[in-house]
């Protein structure tokens, strides 16, 4: 059971980091390079379009196995020295990445969102995305740093708990 809970937590941990990487390394810079007005609509598209049961399921499921998988490990190993990896795990997770989002990506989404392009002078519409954008990139960076580590962390536990290195420390 423990195991399998571990691997299940690194597959949801890697498409969570998988995705905001996606976003920083590619779809970022991309729409970057878009208009004002362009900019602003498709961002507000993704940031509706990301709402869906697949999305959450990884990136709500990641917050819920992370500490399933720590207390498993612990509860069958003590304050091992995969317990330790997988507890930092979650604490980055928790804060740099599902904290970051909650308290920094969404309420720049949900003022995005409210923002009506059609209606908008040019100048705006500018003024919008230069709220919007840097802020966004910066804090998704942060989140995507926060998710790598996270998901190295977790390798190592699985890595340490098949070749039975779970000892205590």
């Amino acid at each position: 059971m423990t195991i399998f809970v571990l691997i299940l937590t690194a597959v949801a941990m890697a498409l969570i980091a998988g995705l905001f990487y996606a976003y920083s390394c590619s779809v970022n810079p991309g729409l970057g390079k878009l208009s004002d007005e362009v900019y602003i609509l498709a961002m507000q598209s993704i940031n509706r379009a990301i709402l869906n049961p697949v999305f959450f399921a990884s990136f709500m499921g990641t917050l819920l196995l992370l500490p399933l998988s720590t207390w498993l490990l612990y509860r069958s190993g003590g304050a091992s020295t995969v317990f330790y990896f997988l507890f930092a795990a979650t604490i980055i997770y928790a804060v740099g990445t599902f904290g970051v989002t909650m308290v920094k990506n969404v309420p720049l989404n949900e003022a995005l969102d409210k923002f009506n392009v059609r209606s908008a002078s040019l100048e705006e519409i500018a003024k919008q995305r230069q709220l919007f954008q840097i802020p966004w990139n910066n804090f998704n960076n942060i989140r995507t740093i926060a998710s790598i580590v996270s998901l190295v962390l977790v390798i190592i536990a699985c890595i340490n708990v098949s070749t039975g290195q779970n000892q205590n420390g």
